[in-house]
């Protein structure tokens, strides 16, 4: 049985590979930064290329290849993730929306090229994202479809992330139930990080009982992660977030520190996880790296 050390160190290997994979990949599918109209996709690549976890990806890349499925069916459906995920990045920090200037220690998109690009370049994202799974020739026809509806559920609405993000605009200043902030967790943050893990298995043909341990897996991760990040918004500083700590506070968001303080949340947090890692159990597969990515989530500092 391998030591947690010699498991953290088989994820870090996994996640420099997925990186370097990754940007290979969205390097070939976004437009060079000199094409016309050079600004926009200037700005594009700004975001895109600004570092960050690309936890999603990973976590779409560790099912897919639990269940046999080679790392070239899984790269464009991954990129794909990635950019959704960075067009709502690019978004949620407009004056609008949670008004940051700061994303991944830098200026924000908005600031460094204007409200206008910044819109325009998370309105190409998202379209790049969708064309990305198009055209996918590693894939069925059927399996592309599949993907694309997953996608957009888990981007849009009634439950997916711009859902979220209007019931967590709504809840500002307002004292909401645990319900209502699990609901806002859920599609906010939880919706995309659980369609890249069932994207991965959809690739990995996994069957109907392993699809059902997958989404138990990917809910409960998609909820730890949001539950991190409202700890990390009171625990830590600016510098070591990438972007401006105290926000949520500031702006009386519905969080989980604000209803039941930080120790009880870190309560939550690590159950959450050992719900996750209990639905692995029913995947008669290797699911260490899963599991390990869960204890990742739950440990992280920034």
């Amino acid at each position: 049985m391998k030591d947690n050390f010699s498991i953290m160190t088989v994820l870090q290997e996994f996640l420099v590979n997925v990186n370097r994979d990754l940007d290979a990949t969205l390097d070939d599918l976004i437009p060079k930064a000199d094409a016309a109209p050079s600004r926009l996709h200037e700005a594009i690549r700004w975001s895109v290329f600004a570092g960050g976890k690309r936890i999603r990806p990973a976590v779409l890349m560790a099912v897919g290849e639990a269940f046999g499925a080679m790392g070239r069916q899984l790269l464009r459906t991954a990129a794909a993730v990635e950019m959704i995920h960075t067009y709502s990045l690019i978004h949620d920090d407009l004056p609008s929306m949670d008004n940051d200037d700061l994303r991944r220690g830098k200026a924000a998109c908005h600031k460094k090229f204007g409200e206008a690009t910044a819109i325009l370049a998370g309105d190409v994202l998202q379209t790049l994202a969708f064309k990305a799974a198009a055209n996918d020739e590693s894939l069925s026809a059927e399996t592309r479809l599949n993907l694309i509806s997953l996608l957009a559920d888990a981007s849009g609405t009634p439950n997916g992330m711009v859902a979220g993000q209007q019931l967590d605009l709504d809840a500002e200043g307002k004292k909401p139930s645990i319900d209502e902030i699990e609901r806002i967790h859920r599609q906010k943050t939880g919706a995309l990080i659980s369609a890249a893990a069932v994207a991965g298995a959809i690739i990995g043909h996994a069957s109907g009982p392993e699809m059902a341990a997958v989404e138990k897996y990917a809910e409960k991760l998609g909820l730890l992660f949001q539950i991190t990040d409202d700890l990390l918004d009171v625990t830590q500083a600016t510098a070591t977030l990438g972007k401006t700590a105290g926000k949520d506070a500031a702006a009386e968001k519905a969080t989980y520190p604000r209803l039941y303080g930080v120790e009880q949340t870190r309560t939550m947090a690590d159950t959450i996880r050992d719900e996750a890692c209990e639905a692995l159990s029913a995947i008669k597969h290797d699911t260490t790296l899963l599991a390990s990515i869960a204890d990742l989530i739950v440990s992280r500092t920034s």
